[in-house]
């Protein structure tokens, strides 16, 4: 049973539920109507009853009437009269009072026949909505309103202030990007983000049982060897040679070329699937090409097992890629940034004097070592411009518009902290363009490494998230609606 026939049969009980209540309280007050009338009927027979007895003592004293008790107790009556009324008591019925019987072992399913049942009985229709008929009119008139309030698509009102407040962090970014980022492995943030790659590979191979590098060794070209031993796979091809010289590869551009070494969704994927049937994928020239390898056999005594055993294979060796390799002489050829080896597939274009692809771009530019640790320096600028926009919206919203801090907390659904981050990180972006462009010299490659893959992609989600809050400006968000009222469905059947 989906989870919507469960809530509806829920509302169907609620609603004979309170049926049940209104007749209940229906009915008492047909009893206190009764108890009324009774009283009413009692306070007039007393009165009646007390006519009488002053009306009999009023004979009494007029006629003289003695009573004697003789010794049999027997009461004489020379003269007496006699009045005699008869009163005749006429009560409407109360009508019965249907019910649910429940003997305590019938469950949800017979107590819902029942509910079927009664509702047959008493002439209950359940309407389209069940929960709509729950509600009265004044109910469904707050709710939706509260909907409409709540819930609406809502464009961005900006004051001057917001804008300046957001082009500044994004130019803030943008410094830091220019200054401390740089070429791959040159600037600072990149010395500093491959450092603690180094170390990270280094706690990784720890946990995984190395016991440190031998003397007067490096540590982390032996923690780099180590994992290539524990975490071995059958995709790990590292140029031409090895895959009969279907493509040109090379020990450079190998972890770009092999989709399975992408740190994303798709390489998890494509290295499931290259364990499980023994081959290996490649993008060469915008197409991908299969490769059979040997036999490679996971370990696992069932599915679930061996696709974790997938999985650990295919993080372990991505561990022992991500600094390089164990025989680079320099920073080597680490993994690419997630989902960067997709653009191998835009194989069109003519940069250059050589008349190059996009895709072949790509993957020179790869080479010359914008890889994953690149990719985390360049997040730096980003994150940075991110959390300066973010806490100077609480500032402004707490101390320039005295809101209460309940009310501060930056959420992704408030249109005017989203106009700011769109200023900020585009902002960040023409700083980091307009210095790729002046430095590289209309060199494509230059031009790339350059830039900030990392602020170009975050401008792009946040442009795409202002374009459609544009284009569903005051419309009803039907999601958002959906999730709120499927909450309340099951918090007032809980209830219950």
């Amino acid at each position: 049973m989906s989870k919507k026939d469960a809530l509806t049969e829920q509302a169907q009980a609620m609603l004979v539920q309170k049926h049940q209540l209104n007749s209940a309280q229906n009915h008492l007050g047909l009893v206190d109507g009764v108890l009324q009338n009774l009283q009413v009927t009692q306070s007039q027979r007393r009165k009646q009853l007390e006519l009488m007895l002053f009306e009999a003592q009023t004979l009494v004293e007029r006629n003289q009437v003695i009573f004697e008790v003789d010794d049999d107790d027997a009461v004489l009556v020379e003269s007496s009269y006699v009045v005699q009324e008869n009163i005749v008591s006429v009560a409407t019925p109360l009508p019965s009072l249907d019910f649910i019987d429940m003997n305590g072992n019938s469950g949800w399913s017979g107590y819902l026949d029942k509910v079927t049942a009664y509702a047959q009985r008493q002439r209950i229709e359940f309407g389209h909505d069940p929960f709509r008929d729950l509600m009265s009119a004044s109910q469904r008139i707050a709710l939706e309103k509260r909907i409409r309030d709540e819930f609406s698509y809502k464009g961005a009102h900006c004051d001057k202030y917001d804008y300046m407040i957001a082009g500044t962090c994004g130019l803030i970014g943008g410094l830091v990007d220019v200054l401390f980022v740089g070429l791959p492995g040159k600037g600072a943030l990149t010395h500093f983000t491959d450092d603690m790659t180094d170390k990270a590979v280094q706690k990784f191979a720890s946990w995984n049982g190395w016991q440190g590098p031998n003397k007067d060794s490096d540590p982390v070209t032996s923690a780099i060897g180590f994992l290539e031993r524990q975490y071995k796979v059958n995709y790990d091809h590292r140029h031409g040679g090895d895959v009969s010289g279907l493509f040109k590869m090379s020990t450079r551009n190998h972890h770009i070329k092999s989709l399975a070494h992408s740190p994303d969704l798709v390489g998890l994927f494509f290295s499931i699937l290259d364990q499980f049937i023994s081959t290996a994928h490649f993008i060469d020239g915008g197409r991908i090409i299969s490769v059979n390898t040997d036999t490679f056999e996971l370990k696992g005594s069932n599915l679930v097992a061996k696709l974790f055993c997938g999985f650990m294979n295919w993080l372990g060796h991505l561990f022992s890629d991500v600094a390089g390799s164990s025989g680079a002489k320099t920073r080597g050829a680490g993994i690419p940034i997630p989902f960067y080896s997709l653009l191998q597939f835009i194989n069109v274009g003519e940069f250059g004097q050589h008349r190059q692809t996009f895709a072949t771009i790509a993957v020179q530019v790869f080479e010359k070592g914008y890889d994953l640790r690149h990719g985390l320096a360049m997040a730096i600028p980003v994150m940075l411009s991110e959390m300066l926009t973010r806490v100077m919206w609480i500032v402004k919203q707490r101390f320039y518009h005295e809101k209460e801090w309940a009310q501060c907390i930056p959420s992704s659904t408030n249109p005017e902290l989203q106009r700011m981050l769109l200023v900020a990180h585009g902002t960040l972006c023409v700083v980091d363009g307009a210095d790729a462009a002046i430095r590289s010299g209309g060199d494509m490659i230059q031009f790339m490494l350059r830039s900030n893959l990392i602020a170009w992609a975050r401008f792009g989600t946040l442009a795409l998230k202002e374009l459609n809050s544009w284009y569903q400006d005051g419309r009803l968000d039907i999601k958002a609606v959906d999730t709120y009222l499927d909450g309340e469905y099951e918090r007032l059947a809980a209830s219950v």
